[in-house]
């Protein structure tokens, strides 16, 4: 199994080093921020709008009254 010209035993290498160097507790903290990295990084070079269009900003919270 080849992936991007890496074989099993070199990946299985690179995720010792990485377990070694940051732990298992901290790993998938690592991984958590890359993603959201990656995923602002995607965002900004398409040009797609960061607001939600699922959520509408002009909608007032129950309770609240804009009348005070």
């Amino acid at each position: 199994m080849r992936i991007g010209g890496l074989g099993l035993t070199e990946i299985l290498i690179i995720l010792a080093v990485l377990l070694l160097l940051f732990g298992a507790t901290r790993l998938p903290q690592v991984g958590k921020s890359l993603g959201s990295s990656m995923r602002a990084f995607k965002r900004a070079v398409t040009g797609e709008d960061e607001s939600d269009p699922t959520k509408s900003e002009t909608e007032t919270p129950v309770g609240k009254s804009s009348d005070l």
